[in-house]
C-alpha cells in the first residue's frame, strides 16, 4: 500500500512532499497511522473534475487550484495540486479575477492622528490581541453600501461588521462595538485602522478609550500598513461582490452576512492559516492550549 510504503520513507524524505509524489493527502496518510484506515480509491479524471465543478459551485467560485487542492483532499481524496491545476485549467475552472484597489480613505482633515504601533506585525501571539479595522464601498440600484469591518489578525476572523447607506463615524463605531461585545479584548488590545476621519473622529476615539484599547493607524497614502483587512475586502469583491447584481439594500446586507459569517469565517480556507478557516483555526488553538495547561 502507498501509506505503508510512505511510513518507512518518512524519517528521511518530508511527509507532504512523499504524499504529493504518490497523489496522496497528509490527512489520509495520518488516519491509516492512527487506525489503519483502508487507502481510499483514487478518483479517475471525470469523477475528481465532478468533484471539483461540485466545490466550486458551493464556494461560488471562490477557490483556485492551491485551496481547491486543500478542499478536495480534506474530503478524503487523494490529488495532486498539479493535476487538480490541469483539470481546471483544461474546463475553463478558475476562481474569479481580481480588479484594481480603489482608496476610500478620506484622510483630509484636521482631527489628530495615532502613530502606527502595529508597524506590520500581522501575526500576535493569541486571539483578542490586535484587531484591524476598514471601510469599503457596495453598489446596489438603490445606491451606494458602505461596509466597515473589524478583524481579528490571530485568526483572521471577521469579529465586526457594520453595513448603512453612509459612510459615518457610527459605522466604523458599530462594527467595533460587535466586535468587542463578541471577543471583549482586554485592556490594551490594540485597534489599527487607516487615519480616515470616521477612525480619527473624538466620538470613535472615546469608544476605543471606553473599551481600554490602545489606537494605530497606518501612515498616510499605505494601504500595505492594514494589508490583511485589504486582503480580506479583495476576497470579498472578487469571490462574491464583483459580478453580483444588489437590486436592493437588503439583498445586499443578506448576501454580506451569507459571505461574511457563514462562508468566510467559518469555511473558507485560508493560506496565511495553512488552509484552515478562522473558525477551525481558533478552535484548533483552543484545544491545543486546553491540552497543554492540562499537562502542565
Amino acid at each position: 500500500m502507498k501509506f505503508a510504503w510512505i511510513d518507512t520513507q518518512c524519517r528521511q524524505y518530508p511527509l507532504a512532499a512523499l504524499c504529493e509524489v504518490l497523489g496522496v493527502s497528509v490527512n489520509g496518510y495520518r488516519a491509516w497511522k492512527r487506525g489503519g484506515t483502508p487507502e481510499r480509491q483514487r478518483l479517475t479524471d471525470a469523477q475528481l473534475l465532478t468533484l471539483i465543478r461540485t466545490i466550486h459551485a458551493e464556494v461560488k467560485g471562490a477557490y483556485g487550484s492551491p485551496r481547491m487542492t486543500e478542499e478536495v483532499r480534506s474530503r478524503g481524496f487523494p490529488a495532486s495540486k498539479a493535476r487538480i491545476e490541469r483539470l481546471m485549467s483544461a474546463n475553463g475552472i478558475r476562481a474569479r479575477h481580481k480588479r484594481r484597489y480603489r482608496v476610500t480613505t478620506d484622510s483630509r482633515h484636521k482631527l489628530p492622528v495615532a502613530p502606527n504601533v502595529l508597524n506590520r506585525n500581522f501575526t500576535p501571539a493569541q486571539p483578542n490581541q490586535v484587531f484591524t479595522s476598514d471601510i469599503t464601498y457596495i453598489w446596489t440600484d438603490e445606491g451606494w453600501l458602505y461596509l466597515a469591518v473589524t478583524l481579528d489578525l490571530f485568526n483572521r476572523e471577521v469579529v465586526g461588521w457594520s453595513v448603512k447607506p453612509r459612510m459615518t463615524t457610527e459605522l466604523v463605531s458599530d462594527a467595533l462595538t460587535m466586535a468587542w461585545f463578541r471577543r471583549r479584548p482586554g485592556p490594551g488590545a490594540l485597534h489599527h485602522s487607516d487615519r480616515g476621519s470616521q477612525y480619527a473622529s473624538h466620538d470613535f476615539q472615546r469608544k476605543l478609550n471606553s473599551y481600554g484599547m490602545q489606537c494605530s493607524m497606518s501612515r498616510k497614502g499605505s494601504c500595505w500598513d492594514n494589508a490583511p483587512t485589504e486582503s480580506f475586502f479583495n476576497s470579498l469583491k472578487n469571490e462574491r461582490v464583483y459580478g453580483t447584481r444588489y437590486r436592493t439594500h437588503r439583498e445586499a446586507v443578506a448576501d454580506l452576512f451569507e459571505y461574511i459569517e457563514v462562508f468566510y469565517n467559518r469555511s473558507r480556507r485560508h493560506s496565511s492559516l495553512g488552509f484552515m478557516s478562522p473558525t477551525q483555526f481558533m478552535q484548533d488553538w483552543l484545544v491545543a492550549r486546553r491540552t497543554r495547561d492540562t499537562a502542565a
